[in-house]
This record gives structure tokens, sequence and C-alpha cells, in this order.
């Protein structure tokens, strides 16, 4: 079974979509690779329902995505819990 991967954009305009997707790496460092050049490209790449979306991250407020990965940077902040 493919290991299924969820991806929330929360829009500045307040909207939001969710993004299911399967596993894209097998390991931390392709991971951590991938992530810096998308940071660093300044926009999101998405294949979808074969169409390609492109979604510059000025319009992004933040993301969320499931499940967090093993090994995050060490400035990472761990075991959190949001309270509103």
């Amino acid at each position: 079974m493919t290991e299924q991967r969820r991806l929330i954009i929360h829009f500045v305009d307040g909207s939001k979509k969710l993004l299911e997707f399967p596993k894209q790496v097998t390991d931390d460092a392709s991971m951590a690779a991938r992530l810096k050049e998308a940071l660093e490209a300044r926009h999101l790449v998405i294949e979808a329902d074969g169409a390609l979306v492109v979604i510059p991250f000025e319009n992004i407020r933040y993301l969320q995505a499931y499940p967090a990965p093993k090994k995050l940077p060490s400035y990472a902040i761990k075991g959190a819990t949001f309270r509103d």
C-alpha cells in the first residue's frame, strides 16, 4: 500500500486547500534537499488531477504537512500543541 501524505495549504485570504498525495521520497536526506529547493524557488509546484499548479509563496500564509517528518531541523520546536 502506498503511504499517503496530506498537505493543507492556508492562503493569505483565509481560504485553504487539502492536498493528498503518495510519499514522494524514501529518505530524510532527499526530503531535506527537496524542501530546501522548494523554499529557495519561492513557489509550490504541484501536479494534481493531470494539471500543473504553481502557487507563489507570497499567496501562502502557512502549510500543514501530515505526517510530520521524523527528522526536523535542529531549531524546530517538537511535540507542540496549538491552543486557541
